[in-house]
């Protein structure tokens, strides 16, 4: 008995995933080094870390490149969940294979989830804001809904006191030090900011932030060049900064880390917030083991992002983007370069 060839999935579903992984472009990742690539299948999107974007110095392991492909996972989840689409993840899925990241497969159809409708307007307007926020604290109730992003994503989230605050600055601020120092990392700073326009990647100038006096110390991002954007008027005195933590240090923990980070700072724009990662006292081995003292043993240290009400979240200018050419593939019997069926 000849079995009949199972019919190809219809093109939405592949116009959906492939629309899903054009919006997770939209993530934010380490230096804006965007490490992914996104395979798409029949009915699966395939999450890959690219190696060859991973930062050798300022994150040798490959901790914060893995985090920044978590960021484009949870992209995709919710640009999939508004469309209307069921789908199951794996993550991990090939122990052999370690830069298979997760396989998200479409199992079936529902109606739009009203969160990830919120979140999806929210993956637009996206920025990070470096600036510095104004006076106006973030509400208890705010930090709540954004704690429980953070976790329902696998990850938790440390509010640091405000006891706490002299520890973190010193530790942001030597671990700035001790990498200003070293040659190597200056050279790749450089590299990923003075990147030809056409890259689509980096972090220029023009969204980079004058130097200021700053309750924790910001990353600069120009070094030497001129900076596009002021600090403002602001003094930080009403941001918030919190620990996204979690119980592991590996990759399975650091990729939902990574989750975590997208649906906390996808959130804090529904929240009205401003929002910016901060890596640099990740980066180092004695500026994290500080971060762990400030966490009282709870758990790993994967980021520390500042919250706070911005002065013009939708003035800032937007980060590059990479062509989607050139990081989403097609796969699978039949299907086009663009998503739709071959002639």
């Amino acid at each position: 008995m000849t079995s009949t060839p199972a019919s190809p999935p219809p093109a939405e579903i592949v116009t959906a995933l492939a629309d899903a992984a054009r919006q997770a472009l939209r993530a934010p990742s380490v230096f804006n080094s965007q490490p992914w690539r996104w395979r798409v299948g029949p009915d699966t999107l395939d999450l890959l870390a690219d190696r060859e974007r991973q930062l050798t110095v300022t994150d040798p392991d490959g901790r914060l490149l893995i985090i920044s492909c978590g960021a484009a996972l949870h992209h995709a989840r919710v640009a999939l969940g508004a469309a209307g689409l069921r789908v199951e993840v794996a993550r991990l899925p090939e122990p052999g294979g370690p830069d298979l990241l997760a396989r998200i497969r479409v199992v079936g159809r529902q109606d739009p989830d009203a969160e990830d409708l919120r979140l999806s307007e929210a993956i637009v307007r996206r920025r990070t804001d470096r600036r510095a926020f104004g006076d106006t604290p973030v509400s208890a109730a705010a930090l709540t809904r954004l704690r429980t992003a953070a976790e329902a994503n696998g990850a938790n989230l440390h509010v640091v006191r405000m006891d706490q605050m002299p520890m973190l600055a010193v530790a942001t601020a030597q671990a700035a030090a001790t990498e200003l120092a070293d040659p190597a990392y200056r050279a790749e700073l450089i590299r990923w900011t003075n990147r030809p326009a056409c890259s689509g990647d980096g972090v220029p100038a023009s969204t980079a932030v004058r130097q200021a006096p700053r309750r924790v110390p910001v990353r600069d991002y120009a070094l030497g060049a001129e900076p596009g954007l002021e600090v403002g008027d602001g003094n930080d005195r009403g941001a918030t900064y919190a620990i996204l933590f979690g119980a592991d240090d590996e990759p399975a923990a650091w990729l939902r880390a990574g989750e975590a980070l997208s649906a906390l700072l996808l959130t804090a724009v529904v929240e009205g917030l401003s929002a910016a990662p901060l890596s640099d006292a990740i980066e180092q081995a004695w500026p994290r083991r500080l971060m762990r003292d400030l966490l009282a043993g709870l758990g790993e240290p994967y980021l520390i992002v500042r919250l706070g009400v911005g002065a013009d979240p939708d003035g800032l200018p937007p980060a590059p983007r990479r062509d989607p050419a050139e990081v989403i593939e097609f796969s699978g019997s039949g299907w086009g370069r663009c998503g739709q069926p071959s002639s």
